[in-house]
């Protein structure tokens, strides 16, 4: 983990408006919105690393409610259109989701379908195996 921490870090892009990392009391105000607590590896990379910007790839974030990556928001509408309530999305690609379980594991929302056989153990195994692949 902190391997790819280092390594996202390394790829930072420069933007215009940069990204903030989240005081813990953000994470704690976007679970009670959400009515679900945050898995272990999504709450580590939300306060170590979701401020930065690698790709075209683009995770949720909860330091800037008025972003289009606020976890809550993202998740309000991704269980509108159908994802599982028990799966929070913690990256959206059109109308796709990849989301994470309460155990950590990552699947592929596409379709309007949970693509079981498209999973990673873990969100750093998606972060290395999706997101830095794709950069």
């Amino acid at each position: 983990m902190h391997e790819l921490i280092e390594r996202l870090q390394q790829l930072n892009q420069t933007v215009p408006v940069p990204l903030e990392l989240p005081e813990y009391d953000q994470l704690v105000d976007a679970e009670e919105q959400l009515l679900i607590g945050l898995p272990k590896d999504l709450k580590q990379y939300l306060l170590q690393a979701s401020d930065v910007v690698v790709g075209r790839i683009e995770p949720v974030t909860v330091a800037d409610p008025s972003s289009h990556t606020y976890l809550p928001e993202v998740a309000a509408y991704a269980w509108s259109i159908g994802l599982p309530r028990d799966l929070l999305p913690i990256c959206q690609i059109d109308d796709d989701f990849y989301c994470i379980d309460q155990e950590g594991q990552v699947y592929l929302w596409q379709d309007g379908y949970l693509d079981e056989e498209t999973t990673w153990e873990s969100f750093w195994e998606w972060v290395d195996n999706v997101w830095l692949a794709h950069c």
